[in-house]
C-alpha cells in the first residue's frame, strides 16, 4: 500500500528533537513557513552561542518589559510614549490608526506632528469584532477630556475601515471635534502600511473633511 503525504503538510526528517522544536516555533511567525523556519534554525547554529543568547533575551525583555501608553495605547518604554510626550508635537490634533505599524508608517513621512491613538484593530461584524472590543471610548473621553482640535481618521479604505469610522463620527456628531480622513491616494482597498512614503504623506497634508 503506497504512503501519500499530503502536499501542503511537508514532511521533514528532523535530526534532532531540539531542532524540530524550534522549527516548530519559528513557524509560528506570519509568512514564516516551515521550510523558512528551519534555515533560521541553521543559521542560528552557526552564530556564536554569545548571539544566539543575546538574541533570546532581548525577545524575552520585549515580551516582559514592554509597555503601552497610556493615553494613545502605543507601544513605549514608560507609561507615555515618546509621541505624547513631546511637548513640540500638537497635542490638540489626534491620528486615529489601527495599530503600530500605520504609526510608524506616517511618521516615516515626517508630514505629520500631532499625536496617535491606536485603537488594536478595526469593526469587523463578520469577525465577532465589534467597538468594545477596540480602543475606542478612551479616544472618545481623550477627546472631551483634551479639547482635541481636530481627529485626523488614518484607517485603511476597506469595508471594515470605513464601517469604523462611519461609527467613530456617529459617536462624535454632539462634540466639537472636526473629523478628516486622509485623501484617496490611498488605494481603496488597501492597506496603509503598504502605501508608499510619498503617497501617505500627501494624504496626511491633503485631508478630506468627513461628512455623514
Amino acid at each position: 500500500m503506497a504512503v501519500v503525504f499530503s502536499l501542503h503538510l511537508p514532511f521533514m526528517n528532523y535530526p534532532s528533537q531540539l531542532i524540530e522544536e524550534a522549527v516548530n516555533e519559528l513557524s509560528k511567525f506570519p509568512g514564516i513557513g516551515k521550510k523558512s523556519a528551519m534555515r533560521m534554525v541553521l543559521f542560528l547554529l552557526k552564530q556564536s552561542e554569545n548571539d544566539v543568547n543575546k538574541l533570546g533575551e532581548s525577545i524575552i525583555k520585549l515580551r516582559n518589559n514592554i509597555r503601552y501608553c497610556k493615553r494613545c495605547g502605543n507601544v513605549s518604554d514608560h507609561t507615555v510614549c515618546n509621541i505624547c510626550a513631546n511637548s513640540k508635537r500638537d497635542q490638540h490634533l489626534i491620528c486615529v490608526v489601527e495599530d503600530l505599524r500605520d504609526v510608524m508608517a506616517i511618521e516615516n513621512t515626517n508630514q505629520f506632528n500631532g499625536t496617535y491613538h491606536i485603537l488594536g484593530g478595526l469593526i469587523s461584524p463578520v469577525n465577532g469584532v465589534g467597538p468594545d472590543a477596540l480602543n475606542i471610548e478612551s479616544l472618545i473621553d481623550r477627546i472631551k477630556t483634551e479639547n482635541t482640535r481636530e481627529l485626523i481618521v488614518a484607517i485603511s479604505a476597506t469595508m471594515e475601515g470605513d464601517t469604523t469610522v462611519f461609527y467613530l463620527s456617529k459617536k462624535l456628531k454632539d462634540t466639537a471635534v472636526k473629523i478628516s480622513t486622509i485623501s484617496r491616494g490611498i488605494a481603496i482597498g488597501g492597506e496603509l502600511e503598504y502605501a508608499d512614503e510619498i503617497t501617505l504623506g500627501r494624504s496626511i497634508a491633503l485631508r478630506v473633511p468627513y461628512n455623514l
